[in-house]
């Protein structure tokens, strides 16, 4: 019998695993919310508008190409895009039911899709973390990301003049991205400074090994910074930004190692854009609601397999470390091999050994075969037998990860919460006169992450900033869980009603 497995992500790990699980012999319909595969790594302009010269924005451009090429072939592999899965329930017996809307976000008339597979692949990525700073809401503040993908998906420079700030080795291919779409990068900024940067870069050499890969972009970055004279400073970050209708200046500062800015380093460079990204947050809303363990960290925990602690669901990619699209193509063709009942057998997995990856070919080695541990729960519940972690998500996090000193960055009228205009004035009075420690009922309070993106932006900020607010809350990390993973019309939710959907293909819904 076939075994039908569902792919949600088509970026590096999901492509990946959707030609594994076909390699294995499995059926299989691969899921994205945009309007092409090939997730934010592989972003690129539409069909209609193709490039002659596609390549020189990207790394690994042929990878890919094979890779679509091979799936869109491939009749025994569905591809859909515009594919938003907005909701997961489980079932009486644990199993993911996976509802998907399908047709333009801003578009009417969707069609209602419910998808029960033998098989759930989760390759759902990561969103980008941008901490706050006076001034941030205003015009022309863009994510590095949101930048990145205007420069690769329409040809568009957010600005004439930009900065580019934060952490990370992000930073260097969306200044790339930039200078290529004809802005003029005033300079990269990094939050950190040499010291720590050598620090956790350098340590335990043999390591680095298995991503020799990123050591040749990271030349190719720095080649281009060169040739485009653009600077890169380190320990130092944007700490305001100015303007009337939109960014006019930023004010820049030199940072101490726990990021507090160094009084009397400030000074203003005028720009008409800034580019900031202070890291990534693994998009785990559907895994929670699936009902897999979560790591300490919030990220997805696997086994050597790509196993998640639920029966059936398996995670590769962004959502069990950050680690990049190497790491990204390998797991997910373990898990996509697992995926199709085809664990292989005999070695270390991709996050504990080097990935062999080869054209379009990509080799899944992993060990322990043995059956998932029971259901999990979110956090509660067991691991996966042989659970895995990653030396480089845990090297990158010693390299870049944030500071506590960031919070001085911030006045009382400093804005948090975009969506709802919250301010950190708002927060800490509300944490002040309710004397609550409660998450929920602050955010009640206070509006904070209740605005249109439920907390993707400002999530995790407000979460720190209330826990230094009232000394500890008392049920951190509920900004991860949104039972509702997309935003859904009301009139999409009315035409919903109970169905059983066919095990093997998706069943389309109608009005009641």
């Amino acid at each position: 019998m076939t075994r039908d497995v569902l792919v949600v992500g088509a970026g590096p790990a999901g492509l990946a695993a959707a030609l594994a699980a076909r390699r294995g012999g499995a059926s299989v319909t691969l899921l994205d919310a945009a309007d092409d595969v090939g997730g934010q790594y592989w972003r690129h302009l539409p069909p209609q508008r193709p490039a002659g010269r596609e390549a020189k924005l990207h790394h690994g451009w042929r990878r890919f190409a094979a890779l679509r090429r091979r799936l869109d072939a491939d009749p025994g592999c569905e591809v859909l895009v515009n594919a938003q899965v907005w909701l997961v329930e489980r079932r009486d017996d644990g199993a993911p039911d996976v509802h998907v809307l399908v047709g333009a976000a801003d578009g009417g008339g969707r069609r209602q899709l419910t998808f029960r597979a033998w098989a759930l692949v989760l390759a759902t990525g990561a969103s980008e973390r941008t901490l706050p700073f006076p001034g941030w809401e205003l015009p022309g503040v863009f994510t590095a990301g949101a930048a990145q993908a205007l420069a690769k998906a329409e040809r568009i420079a957010v600005g004439g003049d930009v900065l580019v700030a934060g952490a990370g080795p992000f930073l260097l291919p969306v200044a790339t991205s930039l200078v290529r779409t004809g802005a003029r990068v005033r300079g990269v900024l990094e939050a950190n400074g040499w010291g720590r940067l050598g620090r956790a870069w350098t340590a335990k050499p043999a390591e680095l090994a298995a991503s020799w890969r990123k050591g040749a972009e990271l030349a190719g970055y720095v080649k281009d910074l060169a040739r485009y004279r653009v600077p890169y400073r380190t320990a130092t970050a944007v700490i305001a930004a100015h303007g009337t209708d939109r960014v006019e200046a930023v004010t820049v500062a030199r940072l101490d190692p726990q990021w507090a800015p160094i009084s009397g380093t400030e000074k203003q460079i005028e720009v008409d854009a800034v580019c900031v990204s202070h890291g990534f947050i693994p998009r785990t809303e559907l895994a929670v609601a699936a009902g897999c363990r979560l790591r300490s960290d919030g990220t997805v925990a696997i086994d050597a397999n790509g196993r998640t602690s639920v029966d059936g669901v398996f995670a590769a990619g962004e959502i069990t470390g950050i680690g990049g699209a190497g790491l990204a193509l390998t797991e997910g063709a373990i898990a996509g091999t697992a995926a199709a009942g085809r664990p292989a057998e005999g070695a270390a997995s991709a996050r504990t050994a080097a990935p062999a990856i080869t054209g379009v070919g990509i080799t899944a080695s992993a060990g322990n075969t043995g059956a998932p541990q029971g259901r999990g729960n979110g956090r509660e519940g067991p691991a996966p037998t042989g659970e895995q972690t990653s030396p480089f998500p845990r090297r990158l996090e010693n390299a870049h990860g944030i500071r506590p000193g960031w919070t001085s960055w911030l006045t009382p009228d400093t804005v948090v919460c975009r969506c709802e205009e919250v301010t950190l004035g708002d927060l800490t009075r509300a944490a002040r006169e309710t004397e609550s420690r409660g998450l929920r009922s602050l955010k009640l309070s206070t509006r904070a992450g209740l605005g249109v993106c439920q907390g993707r932006v400002c999530g995790r900020t407000v979460e720190e900033l209330l826990t230094q607010a009232t000394g500890g809350l008392l049920d951190p990390g509920r900004t991860q869980t949104r039972p509702i993973a997309a935003l859904v019309r009301l009139g999409e939710l009315a035409a919903q009603h109970e169905a059983t959907p066919h095990e093997a293909t998706p069943h389309e819904e109608g009005s009641p």
